[in-house]
């Protein structure tokens, strides 16, 4: 029986070799049969190491003789593992995280060094036991024994362990306490929103089946279908109303950006950018499943759990078009309402992916800002005179946002911004601009941009 340390090890391994953290835990998962709790400590140790790194990084420089990068590979992912346990577990005993660590040490081809990393994770516990007597209090992530900075984008970036760059995106937005809350928010664990199908059930049917499968529940705040799962549900698709499709998985802030579009029963409604179909089928279920919906994108595979999720919901007003948006001539003046969802750097959703934050680069930003600015000069083309695109990203980034729309109003003199109505959930979101911005760390749901527009009657 392989351990959950070991097999949490294997993971981070994958992943430090370039895989996707998601599908490296996958792998590991369904190769060795878990317990439930150990199955929530292999990931907790992959995805916390993982989104710590810098963070444990800076206290490998700072108690080792060699810098964290200096270290073999292997080592560093086995000290990482067992700092991690030390500054973020507070269930684990420290005795029982140093002696795992100095275990996979061993077991993994460091035994001759497993009396160095026995003695890095004890001269932490001895300065953390030192700090917390002068200061009479266990440390929080911020009073880890870190020697920081001056400089606040590095002193944030070794604390709250995310990139540069990403920190001078938000602190040139927010304040340098608003800057820390918001990464402070983006380390916690995401949480589980659900979309309720109004054309099955209503909200209070779902709530009283959860209910009575002892699942908590809270509404939230705007928002007419949704519901957040306070409680540890185990596998969603056991959940009552799961087969029956009563609801699905979809966070709150992405059920704003349907909401904002305002679909009618009857219209016809372009969805460019579709799967995996969470707004898509939200669509659906605001037209009263009245209508048509192109649902474009150019991954087959991501389309299929789309139509997976269409049939669950017992929609039939959605249609499947394979390609690239930008390509699409059959379009042209058809669209009554026109959904851009599009390709982004997901700033917003850095907590749902642990590994993003290292992926994404400045370049890369860059790279969608064009691709967003091609998507929505021609999904331009697909709305009728006198209809609506609405454009919508899951980032926080203004080179995706804010200047996309601004230089592609500065090209259209037939499109304007339309702010949402009094009534609408997006309303209470909305700037003085009239496009929507979600601060995660504000209105604790993922970080979304969205905005309206509005094609004059009169453009040919």
């Amino acid at each position: 029986m392989t351990n959950a340390r070991q097999i949490a090890f294997l993971a981070l391994r994958d992943v430090h070799k370039g895989a996707y953290a998601d599908f490296a835990l996958d792998k590991v998962l369904q190769k060795f049969k878990l317990q439930d709790t150990d199955r929530r400590l292999v990931t907790e140790l992959v995805y916390g190491s993982v989104r710590r790194q810098r963070t444990l990084d800076a206290l490998i420089d700072q108690f080792a003789k060699k810098k964290s990068h200096q270290q073999p590979k292997e080592l560093r992912t086995i000290l990482h593992l067992g700092l991690y346990q030390l500054c973020y577990q507070e269930r684990i005993p420290a005795s029982a995280a140093v002696n795992t660590t100095v275990q996979l040490a061993k077991e993994n081809g460091f035994a001759g060094l497993t009396g160095f990393v026995n003695g890095l994770l004890r001269q932490y516990i001895r300065q953390v036991e030192g700090d917390e007597e002068d200061e009479g209090e266990k440390p929080t992530s911020s009073h880890l024994p870190l020697q920081l900075p001056e400089n606040p984008v590095e002193r944030l970036g070794i604390v709250h362990s995310f990139p540069d760059w990403i920190l001078q995106v938000w602190l040139e937005q927010l304040s340098v306490s608003d800057t820390e809350q918001l990464c402070e928010w983006m380390n916690q664990s995401p949480t589980i929103d659900l979309r309720i199908n109004p054309l099955r059930c209503s909200i209070e049917e779902v709530e009283a089946v959860l209910q009575s499968a002892d699942v908590l529940v809270r509404r939230i705040p705007h928002l007419p279908q949704a519901l957040r799962l306070i409680s540890n549900s185990g596998p969603i698709q056991n959940l009552p109303g799961f087969r029956e499709g009563w609801w699905v998985v979809q966070d709150s802030s992405a059920q704003l950006v349907s909401h904002l579009l305002d679909p009618q029963p009857g219209e016809v409604v372009i969805d460019a950018c579709a799967a995996p179909g969470g707004k898509t089928t939200h669509i659906a279920e605001l037209m009263g499943d009245k209508g048509k919906i192109w649902a474009c994108d150019r991954t087959a595979s991501r389309l299929k759990k789309l139509q997976e999720n269409a049939k669950r919901l017992n929609l039939q007003s959605i249609e499947i078009c394979t390609g690239d948006s930008r390509e699409f001539l059959q379009f042209q003046n058809i669209g009554d309402r026109v959904l851009l969802d599009a390709p982004c750097s997901g700033l917003g959703t850095l907590h749902r992916h642990a590994d993003a934050r290292w992926r994404q680069t400045p370049e890369t930003v860059q790279e969608l800002s064009q691709l967003q600015t091609e998507l929505i000069s021609h999904t331009a083309t697909f709305v009728k005179p006198g209809g609506v695109l609405v454009y919508a990203t899951c980032t926080l980034h203004p080179l995706e946002n804010e200047a996309v729309i601004t230089q592609f109003l500065a090209n259209s003199p037939d499109w304007q911004i339309e702010p949402p109505q009094k009534d609408s959930p997006a309303f209470a979101y909305s700037t003085p601009e009239g496009w929507c911005k979600v601060w995660p760390h504000r209105q604790d749901m993922d970080g979304f941009f969205m905005v309206r527009l509005r094609k004059t009657n009169n453009s040919e």
